[in-house]
């Protein structure tokens, strides 16, 4: 499957144009929307993303982008569902290595569907998993 996973933080930043977003993560996320290929974003993201915004860690425009990204045909953000594929997945996912579970979800989701996961953080991109930052 073409396109890349992203984490929360990589779809909130890519979504708001943040800074925070490395160049070459910036370029990946691009190169997916140019060529018509997925941006998949876990479920689970926007579970946190729900989390984050109630507990005011990020502004409710961010939740608010996704979902409209996530509704407008014309962009190539999909919603990459916590079916039994990642759910079996979740378990090849080193608990020492990703001990957070969302993350975890995040990685599964990226194995299970296959393309590289947009990431910053330093304990994924330590992991065996094909990373981008």
């Amino acid at each position: 499957m073409p396109g890349v996973v992203v984490d929360t933080h990589s779809i909130v930043w890519y979504l708001a144009q943040d800074p925070n977003l490395s160049a070459t993560a910036m370029r990946a996320l691009d190169g997916a929307t140019q060529a018509g290929d997925s941006i998949l974003v876990p479920a689970i993201c926007l579970v946190e993303l729900t989390y984050l915004v109630e507990k005011t860690r990020l502004p409710a425009v961010a939740r608010e982008r996704l979902i409209e990204a996530l509704d407008n045909p014309e962009m190539p953000v999909q919603l990459a569902p916590l079916d039994r594929t990642v759910i079996d997945a979740v378990g090849s996912v080193n608990r020492s290595e990703v001990p957070d579970m969302p993350d975890r979800i995040v990685v599964a989701t990226a194995l299970a569907l296959q393309p590289p996961l947009v990431t910053r953080d330093a304990n994924i991109r330590a992991s065996r998993i094909q990373t981008i930052w």
